[in-house]
């Protein structure tokens, strides 16, 4: 849905690109929307949803999967080199938590506290957060010997050779219970229902596993701790009741992701969204259903998830924000 003209606004200074997220999209964002001499303002999140701006990325230690460094580097360094490299590209960067975009009229309208900024176009660098059960017991190592990605942790040593426990049967645990078992002992794929919801080809992958014990009707309700190591997780099976304890030193999610999109929701322009909350974005771009507002990484990305794609999207973001600055009148 493209969005009203603009107002006439002319005591306050119109920006030209605000981007608003987390790392490491918004910071490659900025870099490429200043090398258009768009002079961006970024918004880094300070606390939404009580989490850190940092939280994501900088809950992990090594980084062993991002090009250009021949050793793994340190979550914390590969995002403060990121964050100096914007800060040197002029990019204007506050730490501030957003309460709402306000879509229905050009220019848009941001609210942080009592401010509002204007802005011609706008770039939703946002996250999807992970999904946990938050039984007993999770809390406390959540990040360590629990994660909601295994692409992401599987190799860490304290997972090698070692039982692991993956809850859910959807297509992203079918297929990471699959490809984990090269590195983990044996892997128990915890179904709530009576069958999986994978496609029937994951699903025979899997259940024809020697190394992939596939138990349905199970739920987990605690993680189980030898000082700070996991050891265990205790099981129900919901049709029975039976309780049990599976020996395990890892336990991953694939329950999916809450988008972080509810801060666009406050006027009466039509986002589209797909059924899981993401923004839908048009064709291979970043541009959404309301023009001149643009979506990257997290927010729009359900498939990967990754730190290397988030920050080709907000390339993609960037550059699309400037061809459209430059072409049409806003």
């Amino acid at each position: 849905m493209t969005t009203q003209a603009h107002d006439h606004i002319p005591e306050q200074i119109i920006e030209n690109v605000v981007i608003i997220g987390w790392w490491p999209a918004w910071l490659t964002a900025a870099i490429y929307a200043w090398r258009a001499l768009l002079n961006p303002i970024v918004y880094e999140w300070f606390m939404a949803a009580w989490v850190p701006a940092w939280w994501q990325l900088m809950t992990t230690t090594h980084i062993e999967n991002w090009p250009w460094f021949a050793e793994p580097v340190m979550a914390s360094d590969l995002m403060g080199a990121m964050r100096q490299q914007a800060i040197n590209s002029w990019a204007r960067i506050e730490t501030r938590t957003i309460d709402k975009v306000d879509l229905s009229s050009r220019p848009f309208k941001v609210h942080i506290k009592n401010t509002i900024i204007l802005a011609k176009t706008v770039i939703v660098a946002t996250w999807a957060s992970a999904k946990y059960l938050w039984c007993e017991g999770e809390k406390a190592y959540r990040q360590r010997w629990i994660s909601a990605c295994a692409v992401c942790d599987w190799a860490l040593p304290m997972f090698r050779n070692k039982p692991i426990v993956i809850v859910w049967g959807w297509d992203t645990a079918a297929e990471e219970a699959h490809y984990m078992t090269k590195y983990w002992s044996i892997v128990y794929l915890c179904v709530r229902r009576d069958q999986m919801r994978a496609s029937k080809a994951m699903q025979e992958r899997v259940l024809n596993h020697p190394q992939i014990k596939v138990m349905r009707n199970t739920e987990v309700t605690e993680a189980l701790w030898n000082e700070k190591i996991l050891t265990h997780v205790r099981i129900k099976n919901n049709k029975t009741w039976e309780e049990s304890e599976l020996e395990a030193w890892g336990m991953f999610y694939a329950i999916g992701h809450t988008p972080a999109t509810w801060f666009l929701d406050a006027s009466n322009a039509v986002l589209e969204k797909d059924e899981n909350g993401y923004i839908i974005t048009k064709e291979k771009s970043t541009h959404t259903s309301i023009h001149w507002l643009f979506a990257c990484w997290d927010v729009q990305d359900h498939h990967y998830r990754q730190a290397i794609t988030s920050a080709w999207s907000g390339c993609k973001a960037a550059m699309d924000a400037e061809a459209l600055l430059s072409h049409e009148e806003w």
